[in-house]
């Protein structure tokens, strides 16, 4: 494989640890008093999940996070920052590419219908499915570091 100023490994090194900025970004733009003291990302995705065309959607939001609205919004806020902080420090780093890619499938499906947050999970996606089968804890990485994985 022929590069320009990085390895091959190096390149998916760069693409992990810029997904899991992104992660990072998305933890820190978080309302976090909002959505732990007033409940308003749960409420917003219950808004969205009860409107939604899906049957599944509604009925899986219905018996699964409507009953644990607080619990569940410290989930989503702290998964964001594991996925994050596992992707840019290369810690654990196929559990944070599986964890990430199921959890922008699943604002995939939520957010049907916003064009702007379906191009964004998409493209997180994609790039999780990439750094995951290509390996991309072998460079820069505790994981490397460790021997682990």
């Amino acid at each position: 494989m022929q590069t320009v100023w990085l390895t091959g490994a190096e390149w998916l090194a760069v693409l992990r640890i810029g997904l899991g900025l992104w992660w990072l970004e998305s933890w820190r733009h978080k309302d976090r008093k909002g959505w732990f003291e007033r409940g308003t990302g749960i409420a917003w995705a219950a808004d969205v999940a009860g409107r939604h065309r899906w049957g599944f959607v509604r009925t899986g939001f219905e018996r699964i996070v409507a009953p644990r609205p607080r619990l569940m919004a410290y989930v989503v806020v702290y998964a964001e920052l594991a996925l994050g902080l596992g992707l840019v420090l290369g810690f654990l780093t196929p559990v944070a590419l599986v964890g990430g890619l199921l959890l922008n499938l699943l604002y995939l499906v939520l957010m049907i219908h916003d064009w702007a947050e379906q191009g964004q999970n998409a493209m997180m996606a994609l790039i999780s499915f990439v750094a995951l089968f290509a390996v991309s804890w072998q460079t820069w990485s505790l994981d490397r570091l460790w021997g682990v994985f």
